[in-house]
């Protein structure tokens, strides 16, 4: 009975810390990501991107519509390849919120947009992740823009 109970705790914790290495692999990939953002390496943010991403970005237009609007991938890796020296492009990530079942991950990360050191605007990104064949991988990538209610100093 001794043994049961040990080889129960031995296959319960590997679990457990096998999931904790795949939630770190999965931030591993979104803080790629964004280092490749914030650097201007667009190279580094495609290795952590499926080459058919889906970009959706949604918020409430000034006459109180909500809007969803689908970006193609190659608009967003242009701004950054041609973002000028002169553009400081600053998201900051307050939080991860983590999911991971089997192959597939969901990170909500809230942030904050600075642009050339001034607040643009908060919201929160969701990125849905695949593994594939044991690098994580961005598969669709929606946020939330907004300018008020965003607790900023």
């Amino acid at each position: 009975m001794t043994r049961i109970i040990a080889y129960l705790c031995i296959v319960l914790t590997s679990t457990l810390y096998a999931q904790d290495d795949e939630t770190i692999k999965v931030k591993a990939a979104v803080d790629t990501f964004f280092e490749g953002f914030h650097k201007g390496d667009t190279i580094l943010m495609k290795s952590v991107m499926m080459d058919k991403i889906l970009l959706q970005t949604t918020y409430t237009n000034k006459e109180g519509k909500n809007v969803l609007v689908t970006e193609e991938p190659s608009k967003l890796i242009n701004a950054i390849a041609n973002r000028t020296s002169d553009q400081k492009w600053d998201e900051r990530l307050l939080d991860y919120k983590i999911q991971i079942d089997g192959i597939m991950a969901n990170v909500w990360t809230p942030y904050e947009f600075w642009f050339n050191d001034a607040f643009s605007h908060c919201g929160v990104n969701c990125f849905q992740l695949f593994n594939d064949n044991g690098q994580w991988k961005i598969i669709y990538l929606i946020d939330t823009r907004r300018k008020q209610d965003c607790n900023q100093p």
